[in-house]
């Protein structure tokens, strides 16, 4: 029951209302017995910055924070992390009495996901990450420190490319028909998702005849469940994921950094199973 000692954190996005983080979260606070609640807040782009000062006056302990106020949350706290400043991007807030730290939690929870769920050290591996945007970037920079041995970037516009590749010294500007060379395969852009339609869009982010057994793939969408790529994948040998486990895995990270305690993980991955499956 929600009282007047219950505690608030939430997500601050346009749109954010299909967002499944109010479902992961308060599956944690559950699970571990905690007094909080997670709510979503729609806010309009421009208005992110206002959003996170609120933070201070409201008492409001957690935000997450997604599109369009990712680069505006990071303008607007007191103190960012090295992952944080480095993107440029927060997606987590921490507030400490009337401080507000700004944290990035997405790369750590992709290689987390990688090594809890599918036993996979990225140490040494050399790893294709397609796309250029904020998950792109965030998975480049995680996989660098995680000691890949080599990261392609490969996106549509070859600029875009370069800077993501400036996040890790093992990354180099490439092309996705390097996939059958490489151990880590990661689709990294919204091909695949089943909201997303774009006519000049191939139908896979990767040349199927280019996948095969031995490598592991990673498709960031995670709606649909199975996507193209990873249909394609299996059906060629590879061991192929989708994004669950890094959405799941990076929403942990924010609540130990909110709570201090460690996160329920099965519960929240068996909350979003369950909601991803009501919606389909």
């Amino acid at each position: 029951m929600i009282t007047g000692h219950t505690r608030l954190a939430g997500i601050i996005g346009d749109p954010v209302r299909h967002s499944l983080s109010p479902t992961i979260h308060n599956a944690a606070f559950a699970a571990a017995g905690l007094d909080w609640a997670y709510v979503a807040f729609e806010v309009p782009r421009g208005d992110g910055a206002d959003a996170v000062e609120a933070m201070r006056a409201l008492g409001i302990d957690g935000l997450n924070v997604t599109m369009p106020h990712k680069a505006d949350a990071a303008a607007a706290v007191d103190r960012l992390s090295p992952a944080a400043e480095a993107l440029g991007a927060v997606n987590t807030i921490v507030r400490k009495g009337s401080v507000l730290i700004g944290e990035n939690t997405d790369g750590d929870g992709f290689v987390i996901a990688l090594r809890v769920d599918e036993g996979v050290d990225v140490a040494g591996m050399r790893c294709l990450v397609v796309g250029s945007g904020g998950a792109a970037r965030s998975v480049v920079r995680a996989l660098g420190l995680a000691g890949a041995a080599e990261i392609v970037v490969a996106a549509r516009r070859p600029e875009a490319a370069d800077a993501v590749r400036l996040l890790a010294p093992v990354a180099r500007v490439g092309m996705v028909e390097e996939a059958d060379a490489m151990d880590l395969v990661v689709n990294a852009t919204p091909v695949g998702m089943e909201e997303v339609v774009e006519l000049d869009a191939p139908a896979l982010p990767v040349p199927a005849e280019r996948l095969g057994s031995g490598q592991l793939v990673v498709d960031l969408v995670y709606h649909p469940l199975v996507t193209p790529l990873l249909r394609e994948a299996r059906a060629r040998g590879a061991v192929a994921v989708n994004g669950i486990g890094m959405l799941v895995h990076q929403a942990a990270i924010a609540f130990r950094l909110w709570t201090g305690e460690d996160a329920p993980v099965e519960a929240m991955s068996a909350a979003v199973l369950a909601e991803l499956g009501r919606r389909a």
